[in-house]
Parts: C-alpha cells; sequence; structure tokens
C-alpha cells in the first residue's frame, strides 16, 4: 500500500497502522511536502505517479477536496482506495471520484472508523431486537479551537463535513436508510440534524467542533419499542484500525467490494450537501 499525504493523522495513525502489519505493507508515502512524508520512516516518492507504480492499493489521509482529485488519479493507474471521509469536498467531486472507481472497477473502502469497531457491530446487531423508532447521536469537541486537527477545511466548512459522516453513517446503519434531512444552526458552530429514515423512524444529530472545556464522549443511543442501545467512543480502540487494514486487504486480494465502499461515501455526501443547503 502506498500512502498519499503526511499530515497529523497520516504520522499518528495511517503509517503506524501499516508498519505495524501483517495484513498490509507500507511501500512508500507522496506527499506536498516532503520533509513531512519523511518523518513517516518509509520511501518518500516525488512523483504520485511513481507511488502508484510502487503499490497495489492507496490509502489517503489528505483534505477531501485533493483526495477527491487525486483518487481519480489512483483508480484511473487501477489502484485499489482506502478513502478517508469526507469523499470530497463536494458532491460533484464525490461523484466524480465514486463514477471514477465505478469504471475502473477497482475496490474501495471508506475509513468511518466506527463501523470497524467490535462493540459498534454488536450495538448494530442488536439494535433491531429493540423494535427502532428514533435516535440521537451527538459529536461535540473543542478540535477546531487549536491543536493539530484545526485544518483550513475543517475551519471553514466545520462539523458536519468532519464528524457529521460518522454520526449519520451510524444513524442510518442503526435505523435504515436516511431518505431525508434537515438542518438548522451555524456550520463553525452548533449543528442539529433531523434525519428522516426509509424504515420511519426518525434520528438526531447533533455536531459541534467549536466548545471549549472537557467535552463528552461522542455517542449514539438509538430507542425502540423495546428497549434502549447505546454505544460511544470509546468504542474506538486501536483494534478497530487493524480490522479496517485486515477487510480491505481481504477485498484487494479478493477482488470484491467492501460495504463501505465509495457508493456509501457518495450516498453520505448527498446527504451533506443536502444538509449545508439549508445552512446556507
Amino acid at each position: 500500500m502506498g500512502l498519499v499525504g503526511a499530515g497529523p493523522w497520516a504520522e499518528m495513525v495511517h503509517a503506524p497502522m501499516l508498519a505495524a502489519g501483517p495484513y498490509a505493507r507500507l511501500a512508500g508515502v507522496w506527499a506536498r511536502r516532503p520533509e513531512a512524508a519523511a518523518r513517516l520512516g518509509a520511501p518518500v516518492f516525488e512523483k504520485i505517479e511513481e507511488l502508484f507504480d510502487a503499490c497495489e492499493a492507496v490509502l489517503f489521509s489528505v483534505p477531501p477536496a485533493v483526495q477527491a482529485e487525486l483518487g481519480v488519479q489512483a483508480a484511473k493507474a487501477g489502484k485499489a482506495l482506502l478513502l478517508e471521509k469526507p469523499l470530497a469536498a463536494d458532491l460533484d467531486g464525490a461523484r466524480r471520484l465514486a463514477d471514477a472507481i465505478g469504471e475502473a472497477g477497482v475496490v474501495s473502502q471508506m475509513c468511518l472508523t466506527w463501523r470497524y469497531s467490535a462493540a459498534v457491530r454488536a450495538f448494530l446487531a442488536r439494535v433491531s431486537a429493540v423494535e427502532p423508532f428514533g435516535g440521537h447521536a451527538a459529536n461535540v469537541s473543542g478540535a477546531m479551537l487549536g491543536g493539530h486537527f484545526a485544518t483550513p477545511w475543517r475551519l471553514e466548512r466545520g462539523a458536519i463535513l468532519d464528524v457529521g459522516p460518522h454520526m449519520i453513517d451510524m444513524l442510518d446503519a442503526a435505523l435504515g436508510p436516511v431518505a431525508g434531512v434537515r438542518a438548522h444552526g451555524n456550520p463553525t458552530g452548533w449543528v442539529g440534524l433531523l434525519l428522516e429514515h426509509e424504515t420511519g423512524a426518525v434520528s438526531e444529530a447533533s455536531l459541534c467542533l467549536s466548545a471549549p472545556g472537557q467535552t463528552p464522549p461522542p455517542h449514539v443511543d438509538v430507542y425502540g419499542r423495546l428497549g434502549r442501545e447505546s454505544v460511544d467512543g470509546s468504542a474506538i480502540g486501536p483494534e478497530t484500525f487493524s480490522t479496517m487494514i485486515a477487510e480491505f486487504a481481504t477485498a484487494v486480494r479478493g477482488g470484491g467490494a467492501h460495504p463501505l465502499d465509495a457508493i456509501h461515501g457518495l450516498r453520505l455526501q448527498e446527504i451533506i450537501a443536502a444538509a449545508e443547503a439549508q445552512l446556507g
């Protein structure tokens, strides 16, 4: 696998994850800042095409607009893609990337990390037993107030583009496909989403990355006629990333699609785009 990008997430998570094996090997890194790429302990390629030549699959750790652009190049080069969320910065970019992956016939998978957690999978397996009719997800932190992740695209677009895919995806998985969305609030402050599901269930998502002080872990609660089920961010441990790489490697070697592929990412992007349009 080749790694595209050398920012904080690549340095803290992606590069060590690939270096740890045993499911994949880090073949090299390409980044717009070669000096940052050199810190990741792998061969550094000056041209992204040279990285493509050295690997079977590509893991992206770049801003959404850059991923949409370079992901198309990787798909056309016949490489499998492990994509970060969100799929792109906008709906057009997401469509172009999903179309390029479909036309090339390559494997794609989304880094929707919650879904690779054993605790989250157990939660999703339990929710149908409570006959769910509604739910609530919240992801509130001060990530935009400073630190590694106060990056330009997050500061511009806010929580809905950054943590929104995780929370929407979880409610979508627990309560059925999202059929409609209504949004209110401030993209760089507090955003509230009201989601309507094809099953008839209704849910809310509360998103904010500009809350100072100590905040609770992100969490998802599902309510039904026979009870309640919950899961929170403490379920996302190091084994989650190992599972993600193992399943991606299996899909690449088997040539099959993964349930969390670019088409799923496009669905989430459509929901986000509809919500952002309402926020203005």
